[in-house]
């Protein structure tokens, strides 16, 4: 089975380099793009964190590649596409929109990071764990005209647990995603693969999520805080909020069942209400609404580009008990 492979991410590489595994496949051309590109959504541009180069891989298995230098719909793209003479497309790590005019040319299927039909959009794992979700997966699924609503044609479950953060859980999302191409791309070139046709009444569409839309607010359980803080950190671009008027990225907090005596009704949402540095945790203790339990703030990122843990910020900077962070 000849396929193209149209991807531009980590994770798009490893997916490459399990289908070049499979005997059943045979890579035909790739399609790739820049790090940073402009999209419908942000003509401003749009850069890709985990971006990957497509060029050594394309080289070593000498696979013809096509770095997009306009929109999908351009004509030169398509006729590459068309030249590749593809049984099958697939898409992996791919920002933009496939038009019919390509999936035309051969059956188009993708990877997305959720149990579809829930999740369809942009950022699923980011949003699920924000979200407070308990379980999410991965689906392996043909393109249509919509938004990740093709037939299915395979899902794995994953647990989210309440120690992941976004990078743990996309880890485990990413090898059970591989399981999927090796289980079923061999159906697909045999003719075999049964597929399932998506419930549209259980649909929901995230939207995408920019940098800014990090900006944490005190004024909400520690939990979800909690939640909003592991969900961004890195690789991606981080919760943050500030103090004395300069921006600060949170990259790890902590539950924490110590309350200062005397501070659970008097303390604002996002004060600082004490400094914890002597045991297997340090940091700084925030209080958030209402009296809730406090978030340790362990690992943080000054304006400066320093990753440090929250200790050091705060011998650092000579920060105080009773500053409150905030926008």
């Amino acid at each position: 089975m000849k396929l193209v492979f149209i991807g531009s991410s980590k994770f798009g590489l490893r997916c490459l380099g399990k289908v070049l595994s499979l005997p059943c496949c045979e890579i035909a051309g790739i399609i790739t793009n820049r790090q940073t590109f402009s999209i419908s959504y942000n003509q401003l541009g749009v850069t890709n964190i985990l971006h990957a180069d497509f060029s050594t891989v394309a080289e070593d298995n000498k696979i013809p590649c096509k770095l997009m230098e306009g929109k999908m719909s351009d004509s030169i793209l398509i006729d590459k596409v068309a030249s590749w003479s593809p049984d099958l497309i697939l898409v992996v790590g791919w920002y933009h929109m496939i038009p019919k005019v390509i999936r035309n040319i051969a059956p188009t299927c993708g990877i997305h990071a959720s149990l579809l039909p829930d999740y369809s959009g942009g950022a699923p794992l980011v949003w699920a764990m924000i979200n407070g979700e308990h379980m999410t997966g991965v689906t392996f699924f043909m393109f249509d005209d919509g938004v990740d609503s093709g037939d299915i044609i395979g899902q794995k479950t994953e647990r989210i647990n309440l120690n992941d953060n976004i990078a743990t859980l996309y880890n485990r999302i990413e090898e059970k995603g591989l399981l999927l191409l090796e289980e079923n791309l061999p159906l697909i070139a045999n003719g075999t693969v049964r597929l399932k046709t998506q419930d549209g009444s259980q649909r929901r569409i995230m939207p995408q999520r920019k940098p800014e839309d990090g900006l944490i607010s005190w004024e909400t359980s520690s939990l979800s805080i909690y939640n909003f803080i592991r969900a961004q950190t890195i690789p991606y671009p981080g919760a943050f909020t500030y103090l004395n008027g300069e921006k600060l990225s949170i990259w790890e907090a902590k539950f924490f069942d110590y309350f200062p005596t005397g501070k659970r009704a008097l303390s604002i949402a996002g004060e600082i209400i004490a400094i914890v540095d002597e045991g297997p945790l340090t940091g700084i203790l925030i209080a958030t609404i209402g009296g809730d339990h406090p978030l340790l703030i362990t690992v943080v990122g000054t304006v400066k580009g320093e990753l440090m843990k929250a200790i050091d910020y705060y011998r650092k900077y000579n920060i105080k008990i009773g500053q409150i962070f905030g926008n």
